[in-house]
């Protein structure tokens, strides 16, 4: 131990403290400590006997006990009396025997039979049946009139002496009544004096003044020159203060957003309800296809439909769909619907967004994405919510490519910390090529999301005339890795301390 140390990091209370408790013989109550020794305030104790552990100075022992003071009904028997001591009293007045309908006189309509109770359970008086309840004093209670009950005893120690510590046994008639008494447990503290705290003093030190923390008052006056600076242990115990922050999710996606502007990109919005038109039909996703069932797709019953007025784009989507329209495609070999085009529906993914931004702006170049929520009836599980944010975006320009594709994606991610990614074949309706992307994190391989180069059945029918790069890549996902979870829920779970101690990124 290294004793010089440790006087030059005390702090002035700190001093105090064991200086009493040596005067103490090494222990004592912080009430005693705070009687004996120098302090304004006992809180001053307390921080700096907290401390003292810490250092191993002190030990602080705490003990419970039991305290019990008086409560509503309590104060109010201490002012009129108990209801038996007011019923016998009236007895002794009406020469020992009344009925009753007297006791009204003195007590409430719900102290009667309380009162009636205690005279019987004390023996100070009998009940009789006659031709009313007649109720007669005992010897036992003309003897109570000149004594005074063990429970009025506790009453008044009680009015006295608040949050006493008294044995059960002896509160325990009172404890029955209703809001007599009140009872509280109290802890109790004895500061004790270590074998290093003992080497400490026996080493000696002053109580002196000096500065505990530096100002810049205290450097324009020079009073850092004529008094000692107090070392401080920066190994030392601190709490821990969590200050307000960004949800994680809010900080992730502040950081992917500032990423795809600062690469060139414009960010687009889109509405949440949609009608199935422009979410599946203009993608190219066949009506029949599994996606738009109940199961997999939230229909909205209000609004039901949502009317489509580009009646030109809807008849040259009904012809890619029937058969292949004039892209040179063969279609899906069905009959289009238009009423399931008008389905409401709330979006199943952001591609809508820039599918919409395409048809109103079909001249090259742009490149823009969005960062937006989607919904799928999923299963609420540790992988999958019914409600998600996705990433997407598009690149459209003449020769845009499939390799330009690959290179945005690769700068995306290794901006994002990844750097082992890689591309795998997939399949998209409305992607040809397509590719899954996967990045190496933790040992495996983790796919994030899809990707590809927009079908001609796709872009010619809303006047695209240029390859349109596109991607979607799911956001909770990507921060599960990012902030090392096993649980997608853990993201909207209010766990103060998962939001407490995750860091800012």
């Amino acid at each position: 131990m290294d004793t010089e140390k440790i006087i030059r990091e005390l702090s002035i209370n700190e001093k105090k403290v064991l200086l009493t408790l040596k005067k103490l013989h090494g222990k004592g109550l912080p009430e005693d400590i705070f009687k004996t020794g120098v302090f304004t305030q006992e809180v001053e104790i307390a921080n700096a006997s907290s401390w003292l552990q810490s250092k191993k100075l002190v030990i602080v022992e705490n003990h419970m006990k039991t305290v019990y003071s008086l409560g509503k009904e309590g104060k109010r028997f201490i002012e009129k009396g108990l209801p038996e001591r007011r019923a016998l009293q009236l007895l002794a007045d009406k020469k020992g025997i009344l009925s009753l309908k007297e006791l009204s006189a003195v007590l409430e309509p719900d102290e009667i039979p309380v009162a009636i109770g205690w005279l019987k359970t004390n023996g100070w008086a009998i009940i009789k049946k006659e031709k009313e309840t007649i109720i007669e004093i005992t010897a036992k209670g003309k003897i109570a009139l000149t004594t005074v009950t063990d429970e009025e005893k506790l009453l008044r120690l009680l009015q006295e002496h608040p949050e006493q510590e008294i044995e059960k046994n002896i509160v325990k008639p009172l404890a029955s009544r209703k809001n007599v008494i009140k009872e509280k447990d109290l802890i109790t503290s004895s500061i004790i004096l270590t074998d290093d705290g003992k080497k400490v003093l026996d080493a000696g030190f002053e109580i002196q003044d000096e500065i505990s923390q530096v100002t810049s008052a205290i450097i324009k006056n020079n009073d850092w020159k004529q008094k000692t600076i107090r070392s401080y242990d920066i190994h030392a115990f601190a709490p821990a203060l969590y200050g307000g922050k960004p949800h994680p999710l809010v900080q992730l996606i502040s950081e992917i957003r500032q990423i795809f502007v600062e690469m060139g990109f414009q960010e687009i919005q889109g509405d949440y309800v949609e009608s199935c038109f422009w979410n599946m039909d203009v993608l190219f996703i066949p009506q029949d296809h599994p996606a738009r069932e109940m199961q997999d797709t939230f229909y909205c019953k209000v609004p039901s439909k949502v009317s489509i007025s580009e009646q030109q784009l809807l008849n040259e989507i009904a012809k890619v769909h029937e058969n292949g329209g004039s892209t040179g495609s063969t279609g899906w070999g069905y009959i289009f619907s238009k009423t399931e085009g008008e389905r409401a529906l709330l979006r199943t993914h952001t591609t809508v967004n820039t599918i919409r931004y395409l048809y109103n702006h079909p001249q090259p170049p742009c490149k823009v994405f969005s960062l937006e929520r989607v919904f799928r009836n999923e299963n609420i599980d540790t992988t999958h919510l019914p409600e998600f944010y996705q990433i997407e975006g598009i690149i459209y320009e003449e020769n845009a490519n499939f390799r330009q594709l690959i290179g945005i994606l690769k700068e995306f991610y290794r901006r994002m910390g990844f750097e082992k990614i890689r591309f795998r074949p997939g399949y998209f309706p409305y992607t040809e090529p397509s590719m899954e992307v996967e990045v190496f994190w933790n040992g495996k391989w983790m796919e994030l999301g899809g990707s590809g180069i927009f079908r001609p059945e796709v872009t010619e029918p809303i006047g695209v005339k240029n390859p349109v790069l596109a991607w979607g890549l799911g956001l909770e996902r990507l921060a599960m890795l990012r902030y090392g979870l096993t649980d997608i829920r853990t993201l909207y779970i209010s766990d103060l301390e998962w939001l407490r101690k995750t860091p800012l990124l």
